[in-house]
Parts: C-alpha cells; sequence; structure tokens
C-alpha cells in the first residue's frame, strides 16, 4: 500500500472513530495536527510520513476520551497492520503518541514526536484554541468563570495554555506560538473587563 493510501486510511479511520466528539478533539483538529505536524517535519528534515500519521492518530487512547483506552489502542495497532504499516512504524506512531501529553510533562526522546507534540500544542492556542476551550468546557459540565475560578474553562488558560508558548520544541513552533499567544492574552484582557 502506497504512503499516500495509508494516510487516507487513517484519516477514515480517525473519521469515523471521532465522529461524534464535541469536546474539540474532533476530526478537524487531528486535520489541523496532522497539516501542522508535516509542515514542521519539512523545516525540520524529519520523517513526513511518520510526523503525519503519528499526529493523525495522537488522540486514540487518551484517557479523557475513551472508557477503554487500551482496547481502542489495541483495535489502532490491528488497524495499522491491516495497512501494512511495519512493525516498527507501529512502534514509532505508539511511543510518538504515548509521551507528547501535556499532563505527562513529557519530552518526546524523537525529533518526531517533539514535532508532533508541537503541532497538537499548537492547536490548543490561538483563536482554535480558545474555541476549544470552552468546547472542552461546556461538554464537561465545566462553568466559564466564577468566583472560585478553580476548575472553570478560563483558569484553564493560566494552568496551561498560556504556558505553552515557552514549552515548544522546535523553531517554527516557538515562531507560530508567539501569535497566538498574544493574541490569547487580548482576549483574556477583553474577557476580564467585560465580565
Amino acid at each position: 500500500m502506497k504512503r499516500e493510501e495509508q494516510l487516507n486510511a487513517m484519516q477514515q479511520y480517525v473519521k469515523e472513530l471521532f465522529k461524534l466528539d464535541v469536546t474539540g478533539h474532533d476530526f478537524y483538529h487531528m486535520k489541523r495536527v496532522a497539516v501542522m505536524a508535516k509542515f514542521i517535519a519539512e523545516y525540520e528534515h524529519a520523517d513526513e510520513f511518520l510526523c503525519e500519521a503519528a499526529a493523525w492518530l495522537h488522540d486514540i487512547g487518551d484517557y479523557k476520551l475513551f472508557q477503554q483506552p487500551k482496547q481502542v489502542l489495541e483495535e489502532m495497532n490491528q488497524f495499522l497492520k491491516n495497512i501494512s504499516l511495519s512493525d516498527n512504524e507501529i512502534e514509532m506512531i505508539n511511543d510518538i503518541i504515548q509521551n507528547i501529553s501535556f499532563s505527562k510533562g513529557n519530552i518526546p526522546e524523537t525529533l518526531e514526536g517533539r514535532i508532533v507534540q508541537d503541532a497538537d500544542r499548537l492547536d490548543a492556542i490561538g483563536a482554535v484554541g480558545i474555541a476549544r476551550t470552552f468546547a472542552y468546557g461546556g461538554a464537561n459540565g465545566q462553568f466559564i468563570y466564577n468566583e472560585i475560578p478553580q476548575d472553570t474553562s478560563i483558569q484553564h488558560f493560566y494552568d496551561k495554555l498560556l504556558r505553552l508558548k515557552d514549552q515548544m520544541n522546535t523553531e517554527k513552533a516557538k515562531e507560530i506560538a508567539t501569535d497566538r499567544h498574544q493574541f490569547m492574552e487580548q482576549f483574556l484582557e477583553q474577557f476580564h473587563r467585560e465580565w
């Protein structure tokens, strides 16, 4: 199976798996992360296929999104075998997926892992990141903001999103993050004025 066919199969797999997602972890999130990962991989002279593939699949098995994460990962690995990825490629994709999350605090060992981590984090900030924050908060019964700001969508900016700019791994991601970070700061200033 050609690389393009494998990537198309992954897109369809992801589209089906996340078709009902309303938390901001939908097909379009995966697509933006995949496009960004490929874009950064070109700059960094990394394995573009591996970056794009792992980016398409990066939220599969996330405990916040799946009731049985291990089973979902096993099914994904079987799917990857069925579309003729090698055992080594499957292992590398799994390694990237398991090491990019913010909550684990890891910096992936491979350049490809660092690129996918950057691409995912870039989608968490800026205008789309703001929209995703409130989609996730609403889907999980979270207040926008209140007198006790902990566990509100606005507090999430201070706990995580405003810290991401300084945690980018690649120069290209740092450059993109600067603009998106400034936009979030402007949004928060305006939000607090209106609130």
